[in-house]
């Protein structure tokens, strides 16, 4: 199956959602408009927007509101993807060029600066006091995933614990404001709300704890970067976590992670494939099913439509994909 399948009620809006992301990031210095223009046509599942988009279906509809808050969000995620990418020093996004390879680690900052300050000012065009303190919210807790993030890199004191804090800061609470912001735009009634928001929370947890599993299984053309990206990084994730159990691999990876500058790779790629080949892929695989059967029972609240049955798909896509 695949994702696009699962929101046919929203494809044309979503077509227009598109249009006006490309728009948005054009600035008038050329390094910035390219370095903008470069990350938006390198594509992506464009999550957040279908979750604002179907999320609004539950209530008064009207696209001329809401896709400001689905092209804030999306904005939002774009930005902390260049973020992202400094901290880790990676090369390769979705198959092309990270903005800090094809120019530097400045220009990257300074254009995901620029593509959150248009995500704000984008929203401005929202009235709505709740709105905007609901989105600063999360970009201050998204700021602090991107500290935890680098300061826990090649950290071996973490548990599990401060992983799902992370990514609940990082993927899921942005999903989930853009399912509450979706509704509140379109005055769904307090009770869907808050359903869509736990949702959206539950599916955030899901979806990346299905990336770092699939940073370990798929391959690089799939990845559109190397294989086991987040450990070669000093990343620890949810699989690691689990293999990290094993005193033996948890003794070898210390080691490693010693001398961070200099990890031989032949070594680390060793480490990866014990991942890859042990039963912590499967125990990844369970934890992210507890998220998708909570999420399920949130849907079970929401009135039957068309956009229920395309939230449904979604969580049920996320639990099987591959890439």
């Amino acid at each position: 199956m695949r994702l696009s399948s699962s929101y046919k009620v929203i494809m044309n809006d979503l077509k227009k959602i598109e249009s006006e992301l490309l728009t948005i990031v054009q600035a008038e210095h050329p390094v910035l408009r390219s370095a903008s223009t470069q990350l938006l046509r390198a594509g992506g599942k464009r999550i957040r927007p279908v979750f604002v988009l179907l999320s609004a279906k539950f209530g008064s509809y009207n696209l001329e509101q809401v896709k400001y808050v689905a092209v804030a969000h999306e904005l939002m995620h774009m930005a902390s993807l260049v973020h992202d990418d400094v901290i880790d020093s990676a090369t390769m996004r979705r198959g092309k060029d990270t903005v800090n390879k094809k120019w530097d680690n400045k220009i990257a900052m300074y254009t995901g600066d620029y593509i959150f300050a248009r995500s704000l000012e984008y929203l401005t065009n929202i009235k709505n006091v709740e709105a905007h303190q609901i989105l600063s919210n999360t970009l201050v807790e998204l700021s602090l995933g991107e500290i935890e993030q680098l300061h826990d890199q090649y950290n071996m004191k973490q548990n599990l614990r401060n992983y799902l804090r992370r990514i609940r800061r990082k993927t899921a609470l942005l999903i989930a404001s853009s399912c509450r912001l979706g509704a509140i735009t379109a005055n769904v009634e307090p009770r869907y709300e808050k359903a869509l928001y736990k949702y959206g929370y539950h599916i955030g947890m899901s979806y990346q704890i299905i990336d770092d599993i699939l940073d370990f299984t798929s391959s690089e053309s799939e990845l559109g970067k190397p294989s086991g990206s987040d450990l070669l990084q000093g990343n620890i994730t949810l699989p690691v976590f689990y293999q990290l159990e094993n005193v033996e691999f948890r003794n070898k990876l210390s080691a490693l992670f010693q001398t961070p500058n200099e990890i031989p790779i032949e070594q680390m790629n060793s480490l990866i494939e014990e991942i890859r080949s042990s039963d912590a892929i499967d125990k990844a695989y369970r934890l992210s099913e507890k998220y998708l059967e909570k999420a399920y029972e949130e849907l079970s609240i929401l009135p039957d439509c068309k956009a229920k049955d395309a939230l449904m798909d979604i969580a049920k896509y996320i639990g099987r994909r591959k890439f």
